[in-house]
């Protein structure tokens, strides 16, 4: 059984307005003209967007859209927003760099603005290696804990942030370097000196081994680690003692410290930053809780 559907052509009735001339599914469309108030308020649009694209940046060019007759830049506008603020605040970033930094904490609005904006600082130009919250990577310290290389004292931390480390063409660079014992030392020897080392902060280690290590390290390590693994902040050289490893305490990270010698580089900042902005970062990373 089958159904047959005929399309019904709509019916005009007495006065209607002529149709399109479309028809769907014997339905047909009134040609109506459109209110008088939308077409004004379409046409007034177009005017408007007109004078718009005229006025100001707008129809992208090869190189840069076009400036607009009133030369209007939201760059600009930003610009002058950030003039303004930078304005306002200069009178304190001169109090934070004339004070001592070591007295800053105690003025404690001083302190709060030094710290919001070393905070600001940290995370522009700081955190790519050191991490967003500071705890560093492997190869990057972690400014949390209370081992530092060469002092954490907030003018230790305001020098290494200006000079860097291990710059050869910056005077004040932090610089300290490290034999590779591979060139000095057999595989033995290095094999007995890193389970030496490793008994210093009593990880699990050889003991015949670190038996015989211990000459070795007397030896040759000593007169930058000193005789009991603690270290020489003067030369840069780490503390053994207390299992934090900048690139990492196993014994195979130590073997290939010990062979090949480590020799990360930190940036002088003294070159991107003023010395208010430096003091303000040192302030910032001294109170995250392992400053001195």
């Amino acid at each position: 059984m089958s159904h047959q559907t005929e399309d019904k052509e709509q019916e005009l009735q007495a006065g209607d307005p002529n149709t399109t001339g479309h028809s769907w599914d014997g339905i047909k469309e009134f040609d109506n003209p459109m209110p008088r108030w939308w077409l004004w308020t379409f046409y007034a649009c177009i005017v408007w967007a007109i004078g718009y694209t005229i006025a100001y940046p707008a129809w992208p060019m090869l190189k840069e859209a076009t400036p607009g007759l009133l030369g209007y830049s939201t760059r600009a506008e930003v610009q002058q927003d950030i003039d303004a603020v930078e304005t306002q605040n200069a009178p304190l970033w001169e109090q934070i760099e004339q004070v001592e930094l070591a007295s800053l904490k105690d003025n404690t609005d001083l302190h709060g603005f030094a710290v919001n904006g070393g905070a600001a600082i940290f995370k522009t130009w700081c955190a790519q290696c050191h991490g967003s919250g500071a705890a560093g990577a492997v190869g990057y310290p972690n400014l949390l804990d209370d081992d530092w290389l060469w002092g954490g004292t907030v003018d230790d931390i305001a020098q290494t942030v200006a000079y860097g480390i291990r710059l050869e063409d910056v005077a004040d660079s932090r610089f300290s370097e490290m034999p590779a014992f591979g060139e000095i030392l057999a595989e033995e020897e290095i094999a007995q000196v890193v389970s030496y080392v490793r008994s210093l902060s009593d990880a699990p280690h050889n003991s015949a081994l670190a038996s015989a290590g211990e000459v070795i390290f007397l030896d040759n390590c000593s007169s930058c680690h000193a005789e009991d693994g603690t270290g020489d902040r003067f030369q840069g050289a780490p503390n053994l003692t207390d299992a934090i490893w900048l690139f990492g305490g196993s014994e195979e990270a130590i073997t290939e410290t010990v062979m090949n010698s480590r020799y990360g580089v930190m940036p002088n900042w003294n070159k991107r930053l003023s010395e208010g902005e430096i003091r303000a970062v040192a302030a910032y990373v001294h109170q995250l809780g392992g400053g001195e």
